[in-house]
């Protein structure tokens, strides 16, 4: 393991057990040995490859699809730094949790899924995908087909949708709590994978829909004319009445989403009106002297465990627009930068097992804004955050881009995936309350925590 083989050289990028991670960020080589510091760190949270465990689940209490958010971190750690420390692990934990379908809805998941759960690991999938991971032997799912079927599978609910017009609930089953509301990432996530299809395989039929989401979305004005993203809207009226918290992963997962769609229609000037409309709004929102941060709950301390990982997508999916989307990247790589270089000095935690298990002095904090200022907040989703910020502080101009069918891309495909599952219930044992507390990401479903934090960002 390079974090073992290499710790004299990891252990002089510290000064003291409490000081931050020194990054020379004119090398490369410095950031990705910080990056390659911070990783140790992340996965020593997971437990899925011990003896007895399952492979891709995180412990108590993270839920099943930060695990699948993690995994897909990975696997642009892998990417952007080359270390291929953690090939094996990742691999194994994906194709473990795509359940009996190949469709991301295993049977231990099933009754507490939301569209939001099974997109984050098919948005992992999907970056296997472009980044040319290592593929499963034939007969084995493989990462296209899989985010294939999911796609169709999304396409079924939202047909069969007789409320509001269209657009996905954010569970997926009426016996969860959540069912009756329709939310920004759910949408987000059939959004971004639709943009994503559509660029890497040149199919039009993807591109409709995503065209066809970002228009229900702005019809419901949970996109507004400013690039607002408000969270949901509960379908009791008509999706009349908006949770107007904003929150970091909302903005980036359409950000991405439209900078490939920009991307498959060679520039299209709708696209670009809408990268840019919605790119300041972030950068004006979510930023802070170049700094990303949590308004709605970051400033009041009161983020739980699921919004604590948001601004890490942020900064994965701003990336990715940069290189996808060229002319952004003047505008982002500061954003990225800057938060690369705060997060760098939040990692100088010395806290306990098991709260952290990775090298003394080298914990990450939550709130970047305070730099080296430990807030003593660690956990999976701040080392996450930290590593996306050091990792896509490598992307440069001209690094290049996700790859496509056509130019590189050699994962396997089948468009009629998951076009037979699309409609199941599971058959499963009763739900109990606990199952139904852990349904799903907390969203802003369950704003009432937050809303003084996010007052300032409601509609006017």
């Amino acid at each position: 393991m390079r974090v073992d083989l290499r710790l004299a050289g990891i252990l002089s990028l510290f000064t003291t057990a409490i000081s931050a991670i020194e990054v020379d960020w004119s090398d490369d080589a410095s950031i990705k040995e910080a990056a390659s510091t911070v990783a140790y760190g992340l996965m020593k949270y997971y437990t899925g490859n011990n003896t007895g465990d399952v492979p891709g689940n995180l412990p108590d209490p993270y839920f099943w699809w930060e695990a699948g958010a993690m995994f897909g971190t990975m696997v642009d750690y892998w990417l952007f730094t080359g270390d291929e420390t953690y090939i094996d692990v990742t691999y194994q934990a994906i194709l473990h949790q795509v359940g009996d379908d190949a469709d991301f809805m295993p049977q231990n998941q099933t009754s507490t899924l939301g569209n939001d759960d099974q997109g984050f690991w098919t948005m992992s999938a999907m970056m296997a995908v472009e980044a040319n991971f290592k593929n499963p032997p034939e007969g084995e799912p493989q990462w296209l087909a899989l985010v294939q079927a999911v796609f169709n599978e999304y396409v079924e609910r939202w047909s069969e949708e007789k409320v509001c017009g269209g657009g996905l609930r954010w569970q997926i089953f009426p016996f969860n709590n959540g069912y009756n509301y329709k939310n920004s990432i759910s949408n987000g996530c059939f959004f971004n994978v639709a943009s994503r299809l559509a660029r890497y395989t040149g199919n039009a039929t993807y591109g409709e829909w995503a065209g066809k989401i970002w228009d229900w979305m702005e019809s419901h004005e949970f996109i507004d004319d400013q690039y607002n993203i408000y969270d949901g809207a509960n379908v009791n009226n008509d999706c009349g009445k908006h949770d107007a918290a904003q929150w970091t992963y909302n903005s980036g997962i359409f950000l991405q989403g439209a900078a490939m769609m920009y991307n498959f229609t060679d520039g299209d000037a709708k696209w670009q009106t809408r990268i840019e409309g919605l790119l300041g709004r972030t950068a004006d929102i979510f930023f802070q002297d170049n700094i990303a941060f949590e308004p709605a709950c970051e400033t009041i301390r009161a983020c739980n465990n699921d919004q604590q990982t948001f601004k890490g997508y942020l900064i994965r999916w701003l990336s990715s627009t940069s290189q996808v989307a060229p002319f952004t990247y003047d505008t982002i790589n500061p954003l990225i930068r800057g938060s690369a270089e705060a997060a760098a000095q939040q990692c100088s935690g010395s806290v306990s097992y098991p709260s952290f298990r990775g090298l003394p002095g080298t914990a990450c904090g939550y709130s970047w804004a305070q730099r080296a200022e430990f807030d003593g907040i660690v956990g999976v989703g701040e080392q996450m955050n930290a590593l996306s910020a050091l990792q896509y502080s490598l992307v440069r101009r001209d690094t290049p881009g996700p790859v496509t069918a056509d130019a590189g891309g050699t994962s396997v495909g089948d468009v009629n995936a998951g076009a037979e599952t699309a409609g199941k219930i599971p058959t499963l044992p009763a739900i109990t309350m606990a199952d139904r507390l852990a349904a799903g990401f907390l969203t802003s479903g369950v704003a009432l925590s937050v809303l003084g934090g996010c007052i300032f960002l409601m509609k006017e």
